[in-house]
């Protein structure tokens, strides 16, 4: 076996066993990246003698029996993290020469067990997108093409798009992402792997370089649901350095996996059906359905009503948010600086901005300021706020009724990079069966599940209880294993 053919959890058992090192598998991933990078673009920063460092590092550990949970795996972290030392710049130009002089708390909790990064992967600007085009890096491409066209560029989704060609071209055994309104499950759809965006709160935000700030959430993105299992298992855990943190116990996620849905009841939503759905989406999602069953679940019609005003919510709350966050680049305290000789304030803050930051960003920044401005407030921020907590009350009412709900991941599988990209409009539709579950700050998973006719994957979701990952982790499995999904993508290491 190629040393970036294992799972995630089959390293571990190697590592376990003596099989490979983590020296050894560390260089085969660099030598992945080196070989496959220069066509996927998935990582910014490289850290190829950090990587070997740690990696030996970690071996020493291992044989003086001091191990820890994620020990001497090598991992691909979305450069939204702060990691002291290391470049981080959210896919922006304005953030292109930044070092953080300290480590996010989800990536010092990977540290604290032992794995290995192997640098900083792409991702739309400020986490603004789906496709991963918006980068001021350069697009991603996804490692998957089509049957009939196998030389079309396709995207990876996004945001975490990045994170997911990494995972899925065999570039990291995983990879940290982030979701605001599906950049971790749509990303996962789009490359056939697997990743969760847990419950708002069960992940820290601190040191994530924020979008909006009531929505972001940490996950983990790896090549099946164990694996995700594995990941979230660490990145999880109460911080006091933010005030959103949840301080709940972490359950063994893992173990959760394992539990089968027998006597599950298993939501499926009405409003989920979209006109012009494509077939082939509605047949996965009936065939997901029927695996349940066969598994010992029940399913139940349940209806979301208020699910119709997701997507304009979203995309009200999402970029006020971002006006305020993105106010703090100002080309005086960190980042870009552009100014002439004789400028004044005003002139610094205006030629910094112009220069550092990108179309959609500039985009979702005017809109947001403009929802949030005197005499718009009320009909458009106000408003959309309190829609959301319809939305929130939604799902409760439907957990009355059933303990998971399974939907499509996504209304389509990857597109090509020159499709969809010049109306904004259409672009956000990607995101309509993701976003209620960030409104909601519901815990979402995306499990590869099936081939649309061009030989692309798509995925089936899985959205449970606040703070029952466990339950989405059990529906998942059970969703993966019926669905027996290997294919594999074209571009991949050791194909």
């Amino acid at each position: 076996m190629h040393p970036t053919d294992f799972t995630l959890r089959g390293a571990l058992d190697a590592l376990g066993e003596g099989i490979v090192s983590s020296e050894e598998l560390t260089k085969a991933h660099l030598d992945a990246i080196r070989a496959l990078n220069p066509r996927l673009n998935a990582y910014v920063t490289v850290t190829e003698e950090a990587a070997l460092a740690a990696a030996r590092a970690s071996d020493d550990r291992r044989r003086n029996g001091v191990a820890g949970p994620l020990e001497g795996i090598p991992l691909a972290i979305k450069d939204l993290f702060c990691t002291a030392g290391t470049r981080t710049t959210a896919g922006s130009k304005i953030l292109d020469s930044f070092v953080p002089p300290y480590e996010s708390t989800v990536t010092a909790n990977l540290l604290r067990d032992g794995a290995v990064f192997l640098g900083k992967v792409n991702l739309d600007e400020f986490a603004m997108g789906s496709s991963n085009t918006t980068s001021a890096y350069g697009p991603v491409e996804n490692p998957w093409s089509r049957a009939n066209d196998p030389d079309a560029r396709l995207v990876p989704g996004g945001s975490s798009g990045g994170s997911a060609a990494a995972v899925a071209a065999r570039l990291a055994l995983g990879a940290t992402a982030t979701d605001t309104g599906g950049s971790i499950r749509q990303p996962a759809a789009f490359c056939g792997i697997a990743g969760i965006k847990p419950t708002y709160g069960r992940c820290s935000r601190f040191g994530i370089v924020a979008f909006a700030s009531s929505l972001d959430q940490a996950g983990p993105v790896a090549r099946t649901v164990e694996d995700c299992a594995i990941l979230l298992q660490s990145m999880s855990g109460y911080d006091p350095k933010d005030s959103t943190s949840a301080e709940v116990p972490v359950p063994d996620f893992q173990a959760a996996c394992a539990r089968g849905v027998k006597g599950l009841r298993i939501g499926v939503p009405k409003e989920y059906r979209l006109d012009g759905m494509a077939p082939e989406i509605e047949a996965l999602w009936q065939q997901g359905l029927q695996w349940l069953r066969e598994a010992g679940a029940e399913t139940v019609e349940i209806t979301l009503p208020h699910t119709k005003y997701a997507l304009p919510t979203y995309y009200i709350v999402a970029p006020a948010e971002a006006s305020s966050n993105l106010a703090r680049y100002d080309g005086v305290r960190f980042g870009l600086r552009v100014a002439e000789k004789d400028s004044d304030l005003r002139d610094l803050y205006e030629r910094t901005r112009a220069a550092g930051f990108g179309a959609e960003v500039r985009r979702r920044i005017m809109i947001g300021t403009y929802v949030l401005s005197a005499g718009y407030y009320d009909a458009y921020y106000l408003k959309a706020q309190k829609v959301r907590a319809l939305i929130r009350r939604d799902f409760e009412e439907a957990w009355a009724k059933v303990d998971a709900i399974v939907t499509p991941a996504t209304p389509s599988a990857a597109f090509g990079m020159d499709e969809k990209q010049d109306d904004p409009v259409t672009m956000y539709l990607n995101d309509v069966f993701t976003v209620t579950a960030n409104l909601a700050g519901l815990p979402g998973l995306a499990v590869p599940a099936g081939l649309d006719g061009q030989g692309l994957p798509l995925g089936l979701q899985v959205i449970g209880r606040a703070f029952d990952e466990e339950t989405v982790f059990a529906v998942g499995n059970v969703l993966e294993d019926s669905a027996g999904f290997t294919a594999l993508p074209r571009v991949r290491a050791g194909a």
